[in-house]
């Protein structure tokens, strides 16, 4: 069985200062990412051989076809594995602003506007229970954009959405610098998110 490998991050661990502290990046990345991907590859032992080769996002989109004692832990650290890997990404050293191109387009045409879909975004993440992401997908079906939240790790592929943006509010992305300030934690970290990596998703769909 080919092993997953915790990704490396495009970054240093301090490159997101002062809006995500290093040390909660280091943890985030060094011990919470390194924990699914460990129990990822725990999990997928035993399972069919055409089931554990897959490429992330086929575990993902493929749950059901695990067999039902080992599909929690696939949803739940297979997501967990994909969603930082897409959360890593999804963030850059001097990010944020608007979009722009065709991501704004297709914001502006779901949810009136940026702002509009903006305050959507931050005050439905906010309010996320447990190990929960709140996201901004592509619903192939309407051709349209969507914000969908969503438990336990669980990753858009799984219920048939593109993830475009993902924002982790489990309180290990943000207690150490923002405690229990989850939206202030949320309003900083629109000042990070990398418009160029969704609009790079978003060509793709």
């Amino acid at each position: 069985m080919s092993k997953h490998e915790l990704p490396k991050l495009p970054y240093a661990y301090d490159a997101l200062e002062p809006y995500i502290d290093a040390k909660t990046m280091e943890i985030h990345h060094t011990k919470h990412h390194q924990a699914y991907t460990d129990k990822l590859n725990a999990a997928l032992e035993g399972c069919p051989s055409d089931l554990q080769n897959l490429a992330i996002m086929d575990v993902v989109s493929n749950v059901e076809s695990y067999p039902d004692e080992k599909k929690s832990a696939i949803n739940f650290n297979g997501g967990g594995y994909y969603n930082h890997e897409l959360f890593w990404k999804s963030m850059k050293p001097n990010g944020g602003g608007e979009p722009g191109g065709a991501v704004e387009d297709a914001i502006d045409a779901a949810f009136g506007s940026f702002s509009s879909f903006k305050e959507k975004f931050s005050s439905n993440t906010a309010v996320i229970q447990g190990s929960g992401w709140g996201w901004l997908v592509y619903n192939l079906k309407t051709s349209k954009m969507e914000y969908k939240s969503l438990p336990n790790q669980t990753n858009p592929y799984t219920v048939g959405l593109v993830p475009l943006l993902g924002c982790d509010v489990w309180e290990h992305a943000y207690y150490l610098k923002y405690q229990n300030k989850r939206p202030d934690y949320i309003a900083a970290w629109w000042n990070v998110v990398n418009w160029d990596e969704v609009a790079s998703r978003f060509s793709t769909v």
